[in-house]
């Protein structure tokens, strides 16, 4: 039995005057004036005290592997990327044995075409694989497709091409990966955030256990599957919410997660309507309806929570059209939602889990490819508006795990410097923050599992920018500190 862990001096948001929060067996056991000479002590002097936040949709193992790759996240061009991975190769020129993998381009607004042989120009022998920002292309030059068995082609690699090598980079042993993870899960808690939702096309339910008893103990997680794991997660026993064994009270089951579309930049998202100077196409519907409705209901009736990706508005409406069929769940992403479809959130018991960073990275291009629809583009106001529960995450790597980069794009819809994007789409920093927590509000109440953050800062007056560069000054998880500065 742990001693208990008094934080005194504390400020909740919404109150004036600070208070003590005595915790007990990993849970706030008071709240108010408190007294036990048994306590450890830690002083809060007044910093502000509020529930763990939560990120609702990582792809951990891709996060954790971006720290050593090339980010070209900044390019405004192929050619910029080219000369990136050139100067690369100029000062890191390993052997041909090792593949130079980067990440980050989105060439939706490029003024050139990304080719596998313009990288061949500056990468002839060497490996390259460039993943893109929204995880959905890949870009790779010919020693890259021959090394990784891809047929030649001078184009990007989408979809599931995309997909499947991805997965062949991430072939790492389990140490160096689990190495990786271990400082990103400490980089998260540093954060503020307790739990994330993995969403890693890997069979995570073997890895986390592994992670947990290796010591990787910063975070809760929730591990979701894919079509492709369903029957084995059945077989198990596996059900949402489950906690996983050898998980020592961090890990659960996550949900199955369907992507039935693509993305924004490659084009790929299913809409209702053409692409603007797309030669007429819509994006591609990935599963059928009929197919989704098997998927969807085969994990139901095993206790699993179906999530569905869903960017475009065609997208959106079959995805809510087969959760409606059983009983709701979650659409991941509902970036661009047709008007009638928005109040079928909340009739249908579907939660919408956002990524508002998404919003300012994609406004250029939305702007281009969505022209006159952007009104209805990553539409929190109104889904909170309409009764929907609104959830905020990353998708980690696409965006960093980061819930105050989350909730500045959320509550500003633009980053520093910049004109908002449809402000009438904003949200207040109360809703913000409570879409980021699991208790669904500002305040920790006794009873709570103290799993808790404490900032420097007031979130309810800070600017943005001042919430996207919120100091952390420590995390606990069932009252142990997982951080502290």
């Amino acid at each position: 039995m742990s001693a208990p862990l008094l934080l005194r001096g504390a400020r909740l948001l919404g109150s004036a005057e600070p208070v003590d929060v005595l915790v007990r067996e990993g849970r706030i056991d008071a709240v108010g004036a408190v007294d036990d000479r048994a306590a450890e002590v830690h002083e809060l002097d007044g910093r502000w005290l509020l529930p763990g936040l939560w990120d609702e949709h990582v792809h951990f193992s891709q996060w954790s592997m971006t720290a050593p790759r090339l980010d070209v996240s900044s390019a405004g061009s192929a050619a910029d990327v080219a000369a990136a991975v050139r100067d690369r190769l100029a000062v890191s020129p390993a052997g041909a044995a090792t593949t130079l993998v980067g990440y980050g381009y989105r060439d939706g607004l490029w003024p050139d075409v990304p080719s596998t042989a313009l990288l061949d120009l500056v990468a002839p022998d060497r490996a390259v694989v460039l993943v893109g920002g929204d995880l959905h292309s890949v870009w790779s030059n010919s020693a890259a497709l021959r090394r990784y068995s891809v047929p030649w082609t001078d184009d990007l690699l989408r979809e599931e091409a995309c997909f499947e090598l991805v997965a062949a980079l991430g072939a790492m042993t389990d140490a160096e990966l689990d190495d990786l993870v271990d400082a990103a899960a400490r980089q998260a808690a540093s954060r503020g955030v307790v739990g994330v939702v993995d969403l890693e096309m890997r069979w995570n339910v073997g890895d986390w256990p592994r992670r947990v008893a290796r010591g990787i103990r910063s975070l809760r997680v929730e591990t979701g599957v894919y079509r492709d794991h369903l029957d084995r997660a059945i077989e198990a026993g596996l059900r949402t919410g489950d906690e996983l064994a050898g998980g020592e009270g961090l890990l659960r089951m996550g949900p199955l997660k369907v992507l039935i579309d693509g993305s924004l930049n490659t084009r790929t998202a299913y809409c209702d309507h053409p692409y603007s100077g797309a030669d007429g196409g819509r994006g591609v519907l990935t599963v059928d309806p009929d197919e989704l409705d098997d998927l969807l209901h085969r994990a139901v009736a095993a206790g699993i929570r179906p999530t569905v990706h869903a960017i475009g508005d065609a997208a959106a409406s079959v995805a809510l059209d087969a959760l409606g069929r059983v009983g709701g769940g979650r659409i991941e992403h509902a970036q661009l939602l047709a008007d009638a479809d928005v109040p079928r959130f909340a009739r249908l018991g579907v939660v919408a889990g956002v990524q508002p960073e998404h919003a300012l990275d994609d406004r250029d291009v939305a702007d281009r490819y969505w022209a006159g629809r952007t009104g209805r583009a990553f539409a929190l106001r109104s889904l909170i508006d309409s009764g929907a529960t609104v959830v905020l995450g990353s998708d980690a790597p696409v965006a960093p795990l980061d819930p105050w980069v989350a909730m500045a794009a959320a509550v500003a819809r633009a980053r520093p410097g910049d004109e908002p994007w449809h402000p009438e789409q904003r949200v207040s920093v109360q809703e913000a923050i409570t879409a980021s927590t699991r208790v669904r509000r500002l305040q920790p109440r006794t009873g709570d599992v103290a799993d808790l953050v404490v900032v420097e800062r007031d979130p309810l007056t800070a600017t943005a920018e001042q919430l996207r560069a919120m100091p952390v000054a420590a995390t606990l998880l069932a009252g142990r500190f997982t951080h502290r500065s």
